[in-house]
């Protein structure tokens, strides 16, 4: 295992850890960040290999090319978070609205029956 593994295995831990434990929803949500960063780093760490070159029409002679797929499904990964990272602050908003804090807590005591 590198160091570089280590960081990003200490990453999805920090946002795991930081989803469970946080009370307060906006840090949840930034744990949330946090962690899907992890995840996709780590998804690059494995797909990226040295020696292969960009797939690009040139003249030069053909040998071992890099695969553009992982690339995609990256990117695809990137904007499903954004996407994701946006309606759940849609919903905090929309929580703020009719409770005074953010906290789980008071929120799960004050909309009790």
């Amino acid at each position: 295992m590198s160091v570089l593994e280590a960081y990003i295995f200490a990453t999805l831990l920090l946002g795991f850890f930081g989803i469970i434990f946080k009370k307060n929803l906006m840090m949840k949500i930034i744990a949330m960040d946090v962690m899907s960063t992890g995840v996709i780093a780590y998804y690059v760490l494995i797909a990226a290999r040295g020696g292969f070159y960009t797939p690009i029409a040139t003249g030069a002679k053909p040998g071992p090319y890099a695969d553009p797929v992982p690339q995609a499904v990256i990117l695809t990964a990137i904007v499903i978070g954004f996407s994701i990272q946006a309606l759940m602050l849609v919903g905090v908003m929309k929580l703020a609205r009719n409770n005074p804090t953010l906290e789980t807590d008071q929120i799960e005591t004050n909309n009790m029956p």
